[in-house]
């Protein structure tokens, strides 16, 4: 009898200690209920910085959130992907080759127009523009809008993607590779890019603000079914720190500096330079047509299962209700 009661004891114990797993509903001592919710924040997206930082939806939406890094929208669809986390933050182009090739996702808010990503070279070459990439090692993160830039850059100037040798790199190895002298040229992405520009002497030699696909958040379709409440409180969450942003600007250069790890002055001509926040949240036809122009080169590259998919997923990807329905909160 004795041990019967210690196994029960044991049992009931065990199961107050992993009744709550990450995603459930629990409740707190006030009998408060919270959520977890998993999000990302990346360097590449301003605004989920301000709104980790704030606190926003842990204190003022009593929510439970963990915080995954996202190093690029490669990484961040692999999230996805995995069920890892509910929303992650991306690049347009690469949520839609994400959807066209199998992932359940919809874009949910455009958190910026950006000009993150163009053509470097290191200090000295002799390489001026795309056609004098021929023949040459480039660095470039497969998956990202650094890559799909790079791929645009290259039709443009008459040659294909095996003219050269793209080197599959994450970023900020990308960056490394082509200051050590590892490779001729990188697809670059900011902050690195403007890190590498400033403190390295690498050159842009091609840049493009209409090859950059919008900044997305885009969110798991199970989540949006399961948790539409939830979707709105981190869209109404970004919105507000679009806002903070725009109010407190000399505060968002020092937050953007103090957790990307750069400098001020990077961190300011970033935001200040190549970072348009003031855009319709609302994804439809400004991402669209961006989107339309890319399609061809995606397919052309491999880069999606088949035309009709990549189609597809551009008729399907956008949800545009919660950012219509925003609140300044």
């Amino acid at each position: 009898m004795r041990i019967t009661r210690t196994l029960v004891a044991v049992a009931t114990a065990a199961t107050l200690l992993t009744g709550c797993v990450e995603g459930e509903d629990a409740a707190d001592g006030a009998g408060t209920r919270s959520t977890t919710l998993r999000l990302d924040y990346a360097y590449y997206n301003p605004l989920s910085l301000v709104v980790r930082e704030q606190k926003w939806l842990e204190n003022d939406q009593h929510l439970t959130v963990s915080w995954q890094l996202s190093a690029g929208s490669n990484k961040a669809n692999e999230a996805l992907r995995a069920d890892a986390i509910d929303i992650g933050s991306t690049a347009g182009a690469a949520a839609l080759v994400a959807r066209a090739n199998g992932a359940p996702i919809k874009t949910i808010e455009v958190f910026s127009q950006p000009e993150w990503a163009a053509v470097v070279v290191p200090k000295g070459s002799a390489i001026t523009d795309v056609k004098g990439l021929k023949g040459r090692k480039v660095a470039a993160t497969k998956g990202t809008d650094p890559y799909f830039f790079l791929l645009q850059a290259l039709d443009q100037a008459g040659l294909k993607p095996s003219d050269v040798t793209v080197v599959n790199l994450q970023h900020a190895d990308g960056k490394a590779a082509l200051e050590r002298g590892n490779v001729d040229a990188w697809a670059g992405l900011d902050p690195l890019m403007a890190t590498s520009e400033q403190e390295a002497g690498s050159k842009l030699i091609y840049r493009n603000v209409a090859f950059n696909s919008y900044g997305v958040l885009n969110a798991r379709e199970a989540f949006l079914t399961e948790h539409p409440d939830l979707a709105q409180a981190v869209v109404n969450a970004y919105e507000k720190a679009r806002q903070w942003i725009k109010d407190n600007p000399d505060e968002a250069v020092r937050l953007y500096a103090r957790e990307a790890k750069i400098s001020e002055p990077i961190a300011k001509a970033v935001l200040d330079e190549r970072t348009r926040l003031d855009v319709d949240p609302v994804p439809g036809a400004a991402q669209r047509a961006v989107l339309e122009k890319i399609v061809p080169v995606l397919v052309a590259d491999a880069n999606v299962k088949s035309p009709e998919s990549a189609r597809d997923a551009l008729d399907t990807l956008f949800e545009p209700k919660y950012a219509t329905a925003r609140s300044s909160q």
